[in-house]
């Protein structure tokens, strides 16, 4: 059964350190909007082009995993919905999804960004320590049953289904 490796966490917690290992360990293609939105746009968010690549790409890793082929999906995914949206989407074409947490305290991430920003200027954007803050505030860490790859329960209430919130959350997923 073909793979999908989902890395959840901050940035500079490491997932694509580790979405690189997960790629080489399982012959898998990597999928990170990080690096596609610099080259293409020239910023992280680029007025919510973003969430349009990574529709493509979430769509390119379902396509993937339909072909027989493992995939990594280096999203971040800070909230539950979109982890168990995709968890269902990988589910619907017959594959199985394997969330990667990667946890960081701020101190560790905070260091990581100043030395990614100093020393890869043009891979990176711009994070102040108000952002950082901000961030954490908004990350919904994994539980266990997450982890675990526990039933995917029913969509927020007032979407019919998974498909539609996804379609909704990446406008060019469909």
């Amino acid at each position: 059964m073909t793979m999908l490796f989902l890395t959840v966490g901050l940035p500079g917690a490491g997932k694509t350190t580790r979405a690189r290992q997960l790629a080489k360990e399982h012959s898998a293609l990597r999928l990170t909007p990080d690096e596609w939105m610099i080259p293409l746009f020239g910023e992280a968010e680029a007025d919510g082009k973003r969430d349009v690549l990574e529709g493509r790409l979430l769509w390119l890793g379902l396509e993937a995993l339909r072909l027989g082929t493992n995939v990594v999906l280096d999203f971040g995914c800070w909230s539950r919905d979109e982890r168990s949206a995709i968890r269902w989407l990988v589910a619907s074409v017959g594959a199985s999804c394997h969330l990667v947490y990667v946890p960081v305290d701020h101190e560790t991430q905070r260091a990581r960004i100043v030395r990614r920003q100093s020393t890869t200027p043009d891979h990176t954007f711009p994070m102040s320590e108000a952002d950082l803050l901000h961030w954490r505030t908004l990350f919904q860490e994994p539980d266990a049953a997450e982890l675990e790859g526990h039933q995917v329960g029913g969509p927020p209430p007032g979407w019919p289904g998974w498909r539609e919130w996804a379609a909704d959350r990446w406008p060019s997923l469909v």
